[in-house]
């Protein structure tokens, strides 16, 4: 059974960064693309950038510019570099596979604040 693990969120003052990393179990990881949702308090999850396997990348208008998804084949591993933070960007961050694929089983998620 595949399973994502996410990390590297935190607290963070408006205008820094912070780089999550989402670790994907199993050789499914490297033939999908990926991507990374986020979902605040009272709202649905939104997706907000994928990438494909060969490394096309697309974002949400609202991060464009501001934040980089990559990815680590070789690890299992795809990341986001989130920069000039928002206190909107405060969520709890996911990674998963994007649609249309069939989306795996959620991990635990990291949470990300931004305090003004």
């Amino acid at each position: 059974q595949v399973q994502l693990v996410e990390s590297g969120g935190g607290l963070v003052q408006a205008g820094g960064s912070l780089r999550l990393s989402c670790a994907a179990s199993g050789r499914i990881f490297s033939i999908n693309t990926m991507a990374w949702y986020r979902q605040a308090p009272g709202k649905q999850r939104e997706l907000v950038a994928g990438i494909t396997s060969g490394g096309g990348t697309s974002y949400a208008d609202s991060v464009k510019g501001r934040f980089t998804i990559s990815r680590d084949n070789a690890k299992n591993t795809v990341y986001l570099q989130m920069n000039s933070l928002k206190p909107e960007d405060t969520a709890v961050y996911y990674c998963n596979k994007k649609p249309p694929a069939v989306l795996l089983s959620w991990g635990q998620g990291t949470q990300v604040t931004v305090s003004s």
